[in-house]
């Protein structure tokens, strides 16, 4: 058996080598979902601490399809990604982000400014002064403490299609979708007719 502890929460774990491949192997942490990756060639050539190695969190970022979270990244915000089936992928400023947007199109944008300021935030400049097309194709959330989740005047005034409050994040999941079933509808005719024009 090899000891390993996950990096983000220090959670202590035994792994039977012998059940291992001869290869990298990846899994997501029992406790809070990190992945960690244990390669068993490396288990009799060096140290166990070498062996077991936390997976960048852009190698975790690879994986699947993204949603990006701009700003603050804490493990509330990507747990929040997670809820939703995406792999969170973290930007500290929007000017990168923008880029990777405009490429890959993530379904999810989350803007966590480490302190909010009145509208417009400036933290997200870059990002909501995309274009109306591309803009369409991501779904927008700011978060932070001070808001007032599916506070609809705060969404318009900071430009978001969605506002939640950092303390009710772990409702995320069904937030989100209730909040993205109201957008679908709401532009569901604007939509069809942009698809028609393409």
């Amino acid at each position: 058996m090899i000891k390993l502890t996950c990096h983000s929460c220090q959670k202590p774990l035994s792994i039977d080598e012998t059940k291992l491949p001869m290869k990298e192997v990846a899994f997501p942490c029992p406790v809070c979902k990190t992945r960690i990756t244990v390669d068993r060639r490396k288990l009799d050539a060096s140290p166990e601490e070498e062996a077991v190695t936390p997976v960048d969190e852009e190698v975790d970022d690879e994986l699947g399809e993204k949603g990006l979270i701009i700003g603050l990244d804490t493990p509330a915000l990507r747990a929040a990604v997670r809820s939703i089936g995406l792999s969170p992928l973290h930007f500290p400023a929007d000017e990168a982000a923008r880029e990777f947007f405009l490429q890959e199109y993530p379904a999810l944008v989350i803007f966590a400014p480490a302190q909010l300021a009145a509208p417009p935030l400036a933290d997200a400049q870059a990002m909501t002064s995309v274009s109306t097309v591309d803009r369409r194709k991501g779904f927008y959330v700011l978060v932070a403490e001070n808001l007032r989740t599916l506070d609809g005047n705060a969404a318009f005034l900071y430009g978001m299609n969605l506002v939640v409050s950092t303390k009710d994040l772990a409702q995320f999941s069904r937030i989100h979708r209730d909040a993205d079933n109201y957008h679908r509808k709401l532009y569901l005719s604007l939509n069809a007719l942009t698809a028609e024009n393409r």
